[in-house]
């Protein structure tokens, strides 16, 4: 007994040194220089910046109905809850990967075999009929000598990571969307009440028309012309009020509810969102370093260079070790069946084994370029993402700036028309012009006052895309778990999960021990 403890010490500790000196094939992952703006840009000159906190930017509205419905979007977006699972999955191929570092093949043996023997050469030396029993186990274990588990451990680990960031990623689209979704109602319903405002206005000149072609002042011609523009002003109502249900059915898949929910939660009706509050924007170092996207990018890009790695194992021999232990026994003679659990009724086999794949006909070479053609692949669609937040960043700057512009002259616009058609109204009544200038005015008036309401939805949504830009919105989650405890719950009810569904068990490692444990230990 003491012998075979020695005899597996010595295997242990053959393993442990293997380990140690063992090597990992395939390329470290290096972080590639990234072009990135020393300042953010307005008409050429830079813009003066300060340190960013965009956590929880809808505040800036000051709209108690958007951070609320920014908040149940949050519990109830299904979306995200699939983010939030996706991030479990991650895990759970992680621990998957952690258990090839162990004897990846482990098997119970037994067999009862009730042997006949008749005519042959061996009658002589067996009974005709005999019994023998088998019952064991058996082993094999691939050494990590190359480091193709540990290389595809690392890959996963980046890829868990990368699935964390994909959800903070999911909830700074789902903010900005439903803040976008939101402003495009407002805007809507106020593009509904200028055009009514404007029918008013229209019915109006044409009751007036009707009055004075009554008593002979006029000809059915300003009649006409008057009903026809009253007509087709009419004529765009409907479609705004269908612009409306759509942008309401839109909010109400990002709020995960159904359409005949929403208005119950646009109460009170309020008007575009609006701040006269300045933008803090942060130096383009930050914000790259904030955008959860772009962490996402640079893990994806990490795991697949560890890919590599793992592939490239295969191209050189693998080593493991395999061993069987087993009791057997038989009623031949003066044994008996019942020896079987007699320690001297033991059989051992144990031994090295060696696989080297060397006529693969290319087969493992292309598998390693394929996966190196992927890594670079995956690091150029990083590099190019840090390009394109920068350009979302830049393009939203100045599209808040000039949208403010824009806004204050169609304001003065606004009311110089709205005065221009009174007057033009005033001089119809008391026959001081034809109905031309009234015509025109309307036109006007109505052309303006859309432009200028389509102007205030404008300024809100592009801050929101900035924000977004800036990559914020994400904080919303603060300690909060990923996954949804009810959902958590039907998955414990259907699938066994260990503690794996345990917040703690599948959030990102803080700490060095808590990352290595991820990495090594396995999990049951």
């Amino acid at each position: 007994m003491r012998a075979l403890s020695n005899e597996v010490f010595n295997i242990v500790t053959l393993i442990a040194c293997l380990l140690i000196s063992a090597c990992m094939v395939g390329p470290n992952y290096h972080e590639p220089p990234k072009k990135i703006a020393a300042n953010w840009l307005y008409k050429g000159k830079a813009i003066r910046t300060r340190h960013i906190e965009n956590a929880n930017w809808w505040n800036v509205f000051h709209d108690p109905i958007l951070t609320a419905l920014i908040y149940y979007g949050y519990k109830n977006n299904l979306n995200l809850q699939s983010a939030g699972v996706r991030v479990l999955q991650a895990r759970a191929q992680l621990a998957q990967t952690v258990g090839e570092l162990y004897p990846q093949q482990q098997n119970l043996i037994g067999n009862f075999t009730d042997n006949r023997i008749g005519g042959t050469s061996l009658q002589s030396v067996l009974p005709t009929y005999f019994d023998t029993a088998l019952l064991g186990a058996n082993a094999t274990w691939e050494l990590d000598f190359w480091g193709k588990y540990r290389r595809a451990i690392l890959s996963n680990n980046a890829a868990f990571l990368a699935s964390y960031a994909a959800y903070d990623s999911a909830l700074v689209s789902l903010t900005s969307d439903i803040a976008t979704a939101y402003i495009n109602i407002r805007t809507t319903e106020e593009f509904i009440a200028v055009t009514q405002a404007n029918i008013r206005i229209q019915t109006t000149a044409f009751k007036l028309s009707q009055a004075r072609f009554n008593a002979g002042q006029i000809s059915l011609l300003d009649v006409e012309q008057s009903q026809t523009e009253l007509a087709q002003t009419q004529s765009t109502l409907p479609e705004f009020i269908s612009i409306l249900q759509r942008e309401k059915d839109t909010l109400a898949v990002l709020l995960g509810t159904t359409p005949d929910q929403v208005n119950g939660l646009l109460i009170p009706k309020k008007g575009i969102p609006h701040t006269q509050e300045a933008v803090v924007i942060g130096i383009p170092k930050e914000t790259i370093a904030k955008r959860p996207d772009i962490y996402q990018a640079r893990m994806a890009a990490i795991a697949q260079a560890e890919a590599i790695g793992a592939t490239k194992a295969n191209l050189y021999p693998a080593f493991s070790l395999t061993g069987t232990f087993a009791l057997a026994s038989n009623n031949i003679g003066a044994s008996s069946l019942n020896d079987l659990f007699n320690w001297s009724s033991r059989t051992t086999t144990s031994g090295p084994a060696f696989n080297w794949p060397i006529l693969n006909y290319g087969q493992l070479t292309n598998a390693v370029r394929i996966q190196d053609a992927v890594f670079q692949e995956a690091l150029l669609q990083y590099l190019n993402l840090v390009l394109q937040a920068q350009k979302e960043v830049q393009d939203n700057i100045t599209r808040v700036i000039e949208a403010r512009k824009s806004e204050h002259y169609l304001m003065v616009a606004s009311q110089a028309a709205i005065k221009s058609t009174q007057l033009a109204m005033i001089r119809y009544k008391e026959g001081e012009s034809d109905y031309t200038p009234v015509l025109n005015s309307e036109r006007q008036q109505l052309r303006v006052q859309l432009s200028l309401t389509q102007r205030k939805g404008d300024i809100p949504k592009a801050l929101v895309a900035l924000y977004r830009a800036l990559g914020g919105g994400w904080q919303v989650r603060g300690c909060n778990d990923v996954v949804p405890a009810h959902i958590k719950k039907d998955m414990a009810a259907r699938t066994y999960w260990g503690t794996l569904l345990q917040q703690q068990n599948h959030k990102p490692p803080i700490t060095k021990q808590q990352s290595i444990k991820n990495r090594y230990l396995p999990n049951w």
